[in-house]
This record gives C-alpha cells, structure tokens and sequence, in this order.
C-alpha cells in the first residue's frame, strides 16, 4: 500500500495538481487541510480532504477515516485537537478511529513518529513551511506499508525526495 499526504496549501491549487502528476497511481491521496479552495473542487475527487482553520466551506469534514488496502487511515486538519500543545488528543482520536496511520496538517511543520503502535504524519506545508525544515520551500509525504514496515519519505515541491528525513518503522 503505498498513499500520499500534502497539507497546508492556501490557496495553491496548481501545487496540488501538480503532485497528482509527479505521483501517479497510488493507493490513496490525503489532503489536510487549509486549501482555501471549494469543497467541490475537482481534485477533492482524488484527494480525500478536510476542512481546516482556513477553510470556509462547510462541506469539507473536520475528520476522515477510512481504510486502503487493510490500513486504517485518521486524518483531520489538527487544529480542533490542539496540535501546537502535544499529540496526546490527536492520538486519543486516533486510537477511537482504531486507526494505524493518522495524518494532520496545521503547525506547517513536518514530522513523523510511531507512538503506541500509530505512525503519526504531518507532512508540512507545500507553501508556508515553518520550523526546523521551512529551507525546503514546502514539503509533502508518501507512506508505504508492507507487511513487516512502514516507509515514510519527505518530498519537496519538485517531487524530489529529502532522503536524509526518510523514516522506517518496524511493524510486528
């Protein structure tokens, strides 16, 4: 199983469109919110989307679960689990979702870590990247589960890979 995750693009439809392109044929594509788009917008056909802090159209859904291929699957935007002050109510959400990924947006700030069995992502923003990484220019994640790992990548806006922020986790 092989997704993607972008977050964070205020307004940028055409980066969105573009990483369609750079990564054809994956299993899934997840967007986490903060696009400024409509949710009618026709890559929401391809991205599973949320609403985030900066999203004013109702139909957007605070949180989505579903499963690709035996993978439960949380997202939400992270900002109505307070994100900026620890993980700890995002995992709860997740945990409730028996979620094994669980993807937010929000800080623009990429990051992954497994806590109690859940990898937990945030892809940065693609256009307002801040913190430690925000040299990159904006950055989004694939993720690919196999039976004994999960493999998470860190690309830039070009589709480039930062190799040196490549994560594995051991699954049991």
């Amino acid at each position: 199983m092989k997704i993607l995750a972008v977050s964070d693009t205020h307004g940028d439809r055409e980066v969105l469109a573009t990483i369609l392109k750079q990564q054809p044929d994956l299993d899934g594509y997840f967007y986490a919110g903060d696009s400024e788009l409509p949710a009618d917008d026709s890559l929401f056909q391809t991205y599973h989307a949320v609403e985030g802090n900066m999203d004013f159209d109702p139909n957007f859904p605070m949180s989505v679960t579903t499963t690709v291929k035996g993978i439960t699957i949380f997202m939400t935007h992270g900002h109505r689990f307070g994100v900026n002050f620890g993980l700890d109510k995002l995992m709860a959400a997740g945990e409730a979702a028996h979620a094994q990924l669980v993807i937010f947006g929000h800080t623009h700030q990429l990051g992954v870590e497994e806590r109690a069995g859940m990898v937990i992502l945030n892809p940065g923003s693609i256009s307002q990247p801040r913190g430690q990484f925000a040299n990159l220019g904006g950055t989004y994640a694939t993720v690919s589960w196999t039976e004994d790992k999960v493999h998470v990548d860190f690309l830039k806006r070009d589709g480039s890979i930062v190799a040196p922020l490549s994560r594995d986790f051991l699954q049991a």
